[in-house]
């Protein structure tokens, strides 16, 4: 199985996970090159590298109107971003618009949402009412997009990261002087395993927070791997400790369990138009099921089971869409076991564009299957059905091999 493992013995912060990535590409300057013309506006990336402890590593400058982010006195440097209060819907209209494909950018919008409910509840207020400050900013924005991008591009079958460290002491930023780790981060490591060291300053930052919550699936030791490439992700601060993440990409056991939880609720005075638009909510926080069941309820009265399965690191978020979207006043969980076949994603260059393969594989099963999102792009642009284009990139993938 695809494993990418990230230590995380130096925090995590958005652009030291990006260059971390970006070391374990087979083509790094093309990687740049590539994240430059996704178009977050005004943003500019550069790979430079960097030195700490001995050890050489990238550094990924993210630079707007020409300005590189700069660093505060204390912590990494995600508090000083250039300054734009930036609400969630102007975020999404920014990530609607880079060129990238959808699944970059549900992912992006994912992590984000994760970012609004932590501030929502840190703050003690509606997510449509959140107004991001340094997490708002386009350099931030630049973080997510191309963690996102570089993932898609890696394609793991499981994320593993250690425990965090989050450091100590206080952060300055837009609202004051706050404890290390800041309100928001500290939220979205919730159940994750956290510990603060001697250092003092900010080590994890609430975008380095959001990312590892949204793509770890484990977080733990580092499993027992066969490892192909290493990259060095490097802060601008300079410790005792080597101030990095470092990434590991290698092949591990194939593990086909995984926890999920089952969230559940019924409800008996929705009508199937809103319990529709729910369920498409439920789906956009990063549920990995959402199905409905007819029930009986109290008083006779027939009524709908609405559950979603979710990994841990969407669930609050979920949660938070089930009493949003539905009537409910309650939402039962359970936590279980899903049995899962080893997935890979292989992309073809065709004459149809670029089209991924999804294989899965286990159990003395194989199946393939053409990426939905890359037959619907043939299909709008051929305005053929749906079954034409996949007959198309068959077609296209057994004339190239």
């Amino acid at each position: 199985m695809k494993t990418l493992y990230l230590d995380c013995g130096m925090g995590a912060a958005g652009d030291m996970l990006c260059a971390a990535l970006l070391e374990l590409m087979p083509d790094p300057d093309g990687a740049v090159r590539a994240l430059n013309g996704i178009g977050v506006p005004h943003v500019v990336y550069e790979k430079i590298a960097s030195e700490k402890c001995g050890i050489t590593g990238t550094h990924l400058s993210v630079r707007v109107g020409g300005e590189e982010e700069h660093e505060p006195a204390e912590g990494h440097h995600e508090h000083a971003h250039h300054r734009a209060h930036s609400d969630l819907a102007s975020i999404e209209t920014i990530l609607a618009g880079l060129h990238v494909s959808d699944g970059v950018k549900a992912n992006a919008l994912r992590i984000y949402r994760l970012l609004a409910d932590a501030e929502s509840r840190v703050h003690g207020c509606p997510v449509e009412m959140i107004h991001f400050h340094e997490v708002g900013a386009l350099d931030a924005i630049a973080d997510v997009a191309a963690f996102c991008f570089l993932m898609e591009r890696l394609s793991p079958d499981q994320v593993i990261a250690s425990p965090v460290r989050v450091g100590s002491g206080t952060v300055r930023c837009a609202h004051g002087v706050l404890p290390v780790p800041a309100p928001a981060t500290a939220y979205l490591l919730k159940d994750v395993p956290i510990y603060g060291g001697e250092i003092k300053g900010e080590l994890c930052t609430p975008t380095g927070a959001a990312l590892l919550r949204h793509f770890v699936t484990q977080f733990g030791p580092m499993p027992v791997m066969r490892i192909s490439s290493i990259g060095y992700g490097m802060g601008t601060k300079d410790f005792d400790t080597a101030n990095c993440v470092r990434a590991m990409l290698g092949e591990t056991e194939i593990n086909d369990t995984e926890t999920v939880f089952e969230l559940s609720a019924n409800v008996d005075d929705m009508t199937a138009e809103q319990l529709g638009f729910a369920s498409e909510r439920l789906f956009e926080a990063g549920a990995v099921e959402v199905y409905t069941v007819p029930v009986g309820m109290k008083k006779s009265r027939p009524g709908t089971l609405l559950r979603a399965i979710v990994k841990r690191g969407e669930k609050d978020a979920v949660l938070s869409a089930f009493f949003r979207h539905t009537s409910t006043l309650g939402v039962r969980e359970v936590e279980t076991k899903r049995h899962v076949l080893s997935r890979t994603v292989d992309s073809h260059e065709t004459a149809l564009g670029t089209v991924r393969v999804k294989r899965s594989e286990g159990y003395g099963v194989v199946r393939e299957k053409v990426e939905y999102e890359d037959l619907a792009r043939i299909a709008k642009e051929r305005n053929i059905a749906i079954a034409e284009a996949a007959a198309l990139v068959k077609k296209e993938i057994e004339r190239h091999g």
